[in-house]
């Protein structure tokens, strides 16, 4: 379903409840790990109606993550694009730091702005962007738009993001479940986009890695095609490049409405400490028999 953007104001208006109406194969995996630490997997597609994927996977410099394009003509392809090649730019050579990831995103931003009021064919472009950048203790996480953060941790799943949606505000406010905004015919208009103003507020998550822990970074393309209990259940297999897959076949199976992104990381940090205590643990003990 195309994906459309509502100004602030319009959006406030429209969940409020006095004035609210109410109505491929798979792309291969890319394994390269930019993030010490962890292991990657990313898979988009085009899914079974749209034309071109508008989509772009984030992938390197530290980064991992996904912008789902819109706009007219190729705006959308192009504004997720220059997402990418911009913030991959922009953070090369340098460490997690929040601001410094919130100007950058402000930066793109406006550049892209900028590319639609030189060219009238790329009015009303835009993406969103759900970007990871761990650094060694945690994971800094930015959001811009309805693509999610998911994380699984100790087989529980929770959604680390907040989505700049329609529906995500009504859902906040308790005018709509969970379960209403997932099939709410306006579902697809976000209230919040890269590029689509000359300035964007960008929100910032941060966690704490652990041992285990698993990510994904998708689109509304994946999200959007199971229920929670699926992709919890996908989620959880243990070898992650099938996890990916099994991911991207079920949003097409279940109709590959659009273009459909995702990007996993698996959190190998302290795997090595378990096997390091204990070998420091039996010399400790066998120095203690020979004294």
């Amino acid at each position: 379903m195309r994906k459309f953007n509502l100004k602030e104001k319009a959006a406030r208006r429209m969940m409020d409840p006095e004035h609210r109406n109410e109505p491929a194969a798979p792309a291969e995996a890319n394994t390269a790990s930019p993030v010490r630490g962890f292991t990657i997997t990313g898979r988009t597609d085009v899914g079974r109606v749209r034309r071109t994927n508008q989509d772009a996977l984030i992938i390197g410099n530290g980064l991992a993550g996904v912008a789902d394009g819109m706009g007219g003509h190729n705006g959308g392809e192009i504004a997720s694009a220059d997402t990418r090649d911009g913030l991959l730019r922009e953070i090369k050579g340098k460490k997690p730091d929040p601001e410094l990831l919130q100007e950058a995103v402000r930066k793109i931003n406006l550049e892209i702005w900028e590319h639609q009021e030189r060219d009238a064919a790329l009015t009303g472009m835009g993406t969103t962007l759900t970007l990871l950048w761990p650094s060694e203790n945690e994971v800094l996480v930015a959001q811009v738009g309805d693509s999610r953060a998911y994380l699984l941790r100790g087989g529980e799943l929770r959604q680390v993001t907040e989505d700049h949606s329609l529906v995500g505000d009504m859902v906040r406010k308790g005018v709509l479940t969970e379960e209403q905004a997932a099939c709410h015919p306006m579902r697809n208009y976000i209230t919040r986009a890269v590029g689509t103003d000359d300035t964007v507020e960008v929100d910032i998550f941060r966690e704490e890695r652990k041992a285990g822990d698993r990510w994904l970074v998708c689109s509304d393309g994946l999200y959007g095609q199971m229920t929670r209990d699926v992709l919890k259940e996908l989620l959880s297999l243990e070898n992650q490049e099938e996890a990916a897959d099994r991911l991207l076949q079920t949003a097409l199976d279940n109709g590959g409405k659009d273009n459909i992104s995702l990007v996993l990381l698996t959190d190998e940090t302290g795997k090595a400490c378990p096997d390091a205590e204990a070998a420091a643990e039996g010399e400790e003990k066998s120095g203690e028999a020979e004294a």
